[in-house]
């Protein structure tokens, strides 16, 4: 996994792909590009690629399925706003780097397949267990339950 910033530049966002290596589920095994974005380039992306026009915290873009015998090279794309993402965490009590971890696992379950909206709590249930095996706080998916959050 890498960790760049908009224009491709490594960044080492304190350990967050090699945390995401270990905490990710076992089925998890690829290459991952997160890049960690401002607010303006978030909302750039997320009207152009869903046609929503404001700034959301993380955006996955799963990779093309491999040809026959590649499979797991590589995942895809994850793209994160790192001032929503400073917001989210002063506002829930906790550090940035958490919030970059939990959007990020977040993130790499969307490039696996899974869908909150579609999946009947599949998702929202493997989210939780890693999460908490992964000593983070409330998840993303957790979050849309709760009054008042995102």
């Amino acid at each position: 996994m890498s960790v760049t910033d908009a224009r491709g530049r490594p960044l080492s966002a304190q350990g967050l792909a090699a945390w995401l290596e270990r905490a990710g589920p076992a089925r998890a095994r690829g290459v991952v590009n997160v890049a960690l974005v401002s607010d303006a380039t978030m909302r750039r992306l997320n009207r152009r690629y869903r046609g929503v026009d404001r700034v959301t915290d993380v955006l996955s873009f799963p990779a093309a399925p491999a040809p026959k015998g590649r499979a797991g090279e590589f995942l895809g794309d994850l793209a994160i706003a790192t001032g929503l993402a400073g917001r989210q965490a002063r506002r829930l009590g906790h550090s940035t780097a958490k919030e970059l971890r939990i959007l990020a696992l977040h993130g790499l379950l969307h490039l696996l397949g899974y869908d909150h909206q579609t999946d009947l709590g599949a998702m929202r249930r493997l989210e939780e267990r890693l999460r908490q095996r992964a000593g983070l706080p409330v998840g993303l998916i957790g979050r849309a339950g709760r009054a008042g959050s995102r």
